[in-house]
């Protein structure tokens, strides 16, 4: 149910080998990779942008969390100023102010994880919405698949983890997604949640295109369990003694520990054997990036300290 499939595309022009296609090529493939081999050029690329990229991810989260922080602690000032006020205006209210705030309702009772979820899976819907219509399909192969050959290498290694082709591909990877990041979010908070989720993906794709460099085996993949691996290994290592069980087995039941260890051996097997239905380069680097996170990702969120400082001190002086 959590695996980032290496993805064949649709129809009769394609070998069902996830890098050999026969009677058309994509445009979006280098010519010099058509024979197996991955430029070096793509490869260098794709180690910078994972760097940069990340590195943005959490400088973005560390001021999107100072802002939250602030919008928090005025608004709880306001309403305790003029919630009176406000609360005697809500009378004279219309019906679409009300709607409106039932909404708002609905949404405050949601827990942090299925806020965060939310949307991941409306972007995750949008991908699996556009790859229906047959005038997107050009773009969808070329920016939301990872391929080390294409041309253009850098952000389908982003925009690829929130595409799925099939609706089973799109719900297994839903499903657990769902089903961890509740644990994940409360551990971690959801800026740094968000910037773990959204680096693992871009690292899980790193992770893919090396294997695919390395076995000169270059193709096409997609898929968000790359980041869901590291999900699943965060919460795994976190909490190594919870009961799990499989969605039509609810009652074999198994350690989070004993199953983050099968679903990694399985995966570097994949790799070793040289298996092809699914990219197990993207899980494995995705459960490492998990594992490391769980072990050290608190010392390295603690180093946004100084960001948090430096932001404060330059909101500060523009606004004298």
């Amino acid at each position: 149910m959590f695996t980032q499939r290496a993805w064949q595309p649709p129809g009769r022009y394609f070998h069902t080998h996830r890098s050999r296609w026969s009677n058309i090529r994509s445009p979006a493939v280098e010519p010099a990779a058509e024979g197996g081999t991955v430029p070096t050029n793509n490869v260098i690329k794709a180690i910078a942008f994972t760097g940069a990229f990340s590195i943005g991810c959490f400088a973005g989260a560390t001021i999107i969390e100072y802002e939250n922080t602030r919008s928090m602690i005025l608004s709880k000032a306001k309403q305790a100023r003029f919630g009176w006020l406000q609360n005697r205006l809500l009378v004279d209210r219309d019906t679409w102010w009300q709607i409106k705030n039932d909404a708002r309702r609905f949404w405050d009772s949601l827990t942090p994880g299925d806020k965060t979820f939310a949307p991941i899976l409306v972007c995750n819907l949008l991908a699996f919405g556009l790859w229906r219509l047959p005038a997107m399909r050009n773009i969808m192969m070329t920016y939301f698949t990872s391929n080390p050959a294409a041309r253009i290498v850098c952000w389908p290694m982003f925009l690829s983890t929130f595409s799925h082709y099939s609706v089973m591909h799109i719900f297994a990877n839903m499903y657990v997604l769902h089903s961890f990041s509740n644990a994940a979010v409360l551990s971690m908070g959801k800026e740094q949640f968000m910037a773990v989720y959204l680096s693992a993906g871009v690292f899980s794709s790193l992770m893919s295109i090396l294997y695919k460099a390395g076995t000169r085996q270059p193709g096409m993949s997609l898929g968000a369990s790359g980041a869901i691996m590291t999900v699943l290994a965060y919460v795994c290592a976190q909490y190594p003694d919870t009961q799990l069980s499989i969605l039509f087995l609810p009652t074999v039941t198994f350690s989070a520990g004993a199953a983050i260890k099968v679903i990694m051996g399985i995966d570097f097997a994949g790799c070793v054997m040289g298996w092809k239905f699914f990219d197990h380069a993207a899980h494995l680097g995705g459960a490492l990036f998990g594992i490391f996170w769980a072990n050290y990702g608190a010392q390295v969120w603690a180093k946004r300290i100084g960001l948090l400082n430096y932001y404060h001190e330059l909101r500060r002086t523009k606004q004298k």
